[in-house]
């Protein structure tokens, strides 16, 4: 239920319990906020001691308080929170504030005492902010719930935030940057509003144009997802997610699983959902102030001006690395800049004009890019110097907002540059205070242009109708949970989803393994039959390309010898006898269960040394052809399947089809906790599954 959380921001009246006359009290400071940031409804502090806080009329509890009112916003010790939340009920308050701490994050007892807090919100159906948080804040109500001195400029910027600390110097931060919010919001321990709603309502206020967070973790990974990218479909969600060093619980028996931590998860669910994930907090916001006041590029070709060499070099070093590229400028635009620019000048992108010329020379430079058909954004650069001020070319970029496509400035420096910063901001233009900030941000704004042209291609994930699900639920409801099928069991639910394997027979001794390859017919492959041995050539359990009789005895004899050392006696079961397919491009596809995202498949470069190398890429299920397609390009596999080194191209479209049936296959089968194929061998026309495994969770 989100309807009455919008009272977060626009309240018809506040009740601060635990107002303190106390300047050193946060529950003073609260009320200072909110009389001093012009919150125009009524405002009633709540304290016995006292007659009045700050010229308003103090009530000793909120019961004695009129309407308007259905806003609480808690500044009192941790046990208190409870006695006062239920008197808040008694009262009619619709959502509540609780500033305390002394909650979930001091351990046990503070985890029941959040626990008693949310039962009594839920018994009278009160909305809670935190515990343990700083409030919230809408400039354009205006409305300041928290105790932090000083309040942003009125803006379209919104931030969410895991952490109250990190919000507070946010707050600080836009008001020496001169960037303007629209909404900050902390979200404290999430007891009851968590990211995904707050996302949701924040993402409806029509004065925001970009969302940012903070976030530490989600509360629901699909809700998030399905919220965000609905969010992101109208405006841009960008997200710095931290903790990229702590690793999920894995499944290691597995290359998939012990590849699949929580952050490919992440990025899995970023990327479905369109949200952009930043680095550090200087990418979120150099990001959000570009996209929520320039234009979106058309492409990825940037022109550079500037007035000296090394910082033009900086930004086209950034750029590249970001992945955009130097606009190549049409003769035309080189012919007019070279007749207005000195002659050692250079007209070739970079366009360094030299120390000498001023703002003038950069106003025909800037109108002659921007009309240029092959740049799709500008980047205007200045070295700190002494014959012209900042901001008189501030003054001068600022006239080119507005001709559709994004401009973005580098006024170097900071003691000097304040005045031209300010010019810049008011007129939609972000200012860096060095260059190689803007290859990031453009990345980022070009990202968010392919998003949304996406979202045109009208390709949904489709049903196969040749798959045998019921068949495949009898292999998997048939094994116990946590182990793996048999590779013969593990075939079957493959050729179930119409998954190509060559099939393989189990042979108990030397005997039925003759037998088998004569059936089979030569060359074949030898794979080790033991319990739990996943990765059978660790232990020498594979031997390929066995072309006959004597081969085979002495590659079954061998393999045995080598692998009896390393397995517990009665382990092994034998030898598979498989039917050995050409040569071609081997690759890995697989699939694990994510704990907060749910089935997750993959795609990359197999092989033995396929987590050394990592270079496969996640996506979340469903996955549509395009999807798999995007997926493929990412990693290695892509040129590996176009034809490497003289190579024949291989069957991409067969690479495609094992990727959305896998997907498909995770959908269908929730018991199915992972599976890997590797090596996927990807032929001139078609692709098989050589080897594969599958756990059930």
């Amino acid at each position: 239920m989100t309807s009455n959380l919008a009272i977060f921001f626009k309240p018809h009246g506040v009740a601060v319990i635990g107002a303190s006359r106390d300047p050193q009290k946060l529950g003073h400071g609260v009320v200072r906020n909110l009389v001093d940031y012009g919150y125009d409804g009524p405002i009633y502090p709540i304290n016995p001691h006292a007659s009045e806080i700050l010229d308003r009329r103090a009530y000793a509890s909120i019961l004695d308080v009129p309407d308007p009112l259905d806003l609480a916003i808690m500044v009192v010790p941790a046990a208190k929170v409870p006695e006062e939340l239920t008197v808040c009920g008694q009262r009619g308050v619709s959502a509540a504030i609780i500033i305390s701490g002394g909650f979930r994050e001091v351990g046990p007892e503070g985890q029941a005492r959040e626990e008693e807090v949310l039962h009594i919100a839920r018994q009278y159906g009160i909305r809670l902010l935190g515990p343990n948080g700083i409030g919230s804040i809408d400039t354009h109500t205006p409305l300041n719930t928290t105790f932090v001195k000083g309040m942003p400029a009125v803006g379209d910027i919104a931030f969410l935030s895991h952490s109250g600390a990190v919000c507070a110097a946010v707050i600080d931060w836009a008001r020496g940057a001169g960037v303007g919010f629209s909404r900050l919001v902390s979200l404290g321990n999430q007891a009851d509003v968590n990211e995904a709603e707050m996302l949701d309502v924040i993402g409806r206020d029509p004065l925001t144009r970009v969302v940012t967070a903070y976030i530490e973790g989600v509360s629901d990974g699909r809700a998030f997802v399905e919220i965000a990218s609905e969010v992101a479909r109208r405006i841009p969600v960008l997200a710095l997610k931290v903790g990229r060093g702590s690793g999920g619980a894995k499944a290691v028996a597995s290359h998939t699983g012990a590849l699949a931590g929580r952050e490919e998860a992440y990025e899995a669910a970023f990327r479905r959902a369109g949200v952009l994930r930043a680095r550090t907090m200087e990418e979120l916001f150099d990001w959000a102030r570009a996209l929520a006041w320039q234009p979106l590029p058309k492409g990825n070709r940037v022109a550079i001006l500037t007035n000296s060499g090394g910082p033009g070099i900086l930004a086209l070093d950034a750029l590249e690395v970001a992945g955009m590229q130097l606009a190549p400028l049409t003769d035309e635009t080189k012919a007019y800049l070279r007749k207005r620019v000195p002659p050692a000048a250079s007209v070739n992108n970079p366009i360094d004009i030299l120390a000498g010329p001023g703002p003038g020379t950069y106003a025909l430079c800037l109108d002659a890019l921007l009309s240029d058909p092959t740049v799709d954004a500008v980047v205007a650069i200045t070295a700190p110097q002494d014959w012209f001020a900042p901001v008189s070319l501030a003054e001068v970029i600022g006239e080119f907002t507005g001709r559709g496509k994004p401009v973005l400035a580098a006024i170097m420096g900071l003691a000097s540059v304040n005045d031209a910063t300010a010019v810049l901001h008011r007129r939609r233009i972000p200012n860096f205070a060095f260059p190689e900030r803007v290859g990031s941000t453009l990345a980022a704004m070009w990202k968010r242009r392919q998003w949304l042209a996406t979202l045109d291609e009208g390709d949904e994930p489709a049903r196969l109708d040749d798959c045998d699900p019921v068949s495949a639920r009898e292999v998997v409801e048939s094994h116990p949970a946590g182990r793996w099928l048999p590779p013969a069991q593990t075939d079957q639910l493959l050729q179930a989803y119409g998954i190509h394997t060559p099939g393989a027979g189990l042979a108990s001794d030397l005997d039925q393994a003759l037998a088998l390859a004569a059936e089979i017919g030569y060359p074949v492959a030898l794979k080790l039959a033991a319990d739990d041995v996943v990765h059978k050539s660790d232990v020498g359990g594979v031997v390929l390309d066995v072309t006959g009789p004597d081969a085979l005895r002495s590659a079954f004899k061998a393999m045995l010898e080598r692998a009896a050392p390393h397995i517990p006696q009665g382990a092994i079961q034998g030898v598979y006898v498989q039917k050995m397919i050409p040569p071609g491009v081997d690759l890995i596809v697989g699939m694990v269960r994510d704990a907060q995202f749910g089935p997750l498949v993959m795609v990359g470069v197999g092989g033995v040394q396929v987590e050394l190398m990592g270079d496969v890429t996640f996506e979340l299920t469903p996955v549509t052809p395009s999807q798999a397609q995007a997926m493929i390009e990412r990693t290695g596999a892509g040129k590996l399947l176009a034809g490497f080194r003289a190579a024949p191209p291989a069957d991409r479209a067969a690479v495609i089809d094992v990727i959305t049936r896998l997907a498909q296959l995770a959908q269908d089968q929730p018991r199915l906790a992972e599976i890997e194929i590797n090596p996927l061998i990807v032929l001139e026309s078609g692709a098989w599954a050589v080897d594969a495994r599958a756990r059930v969770g």
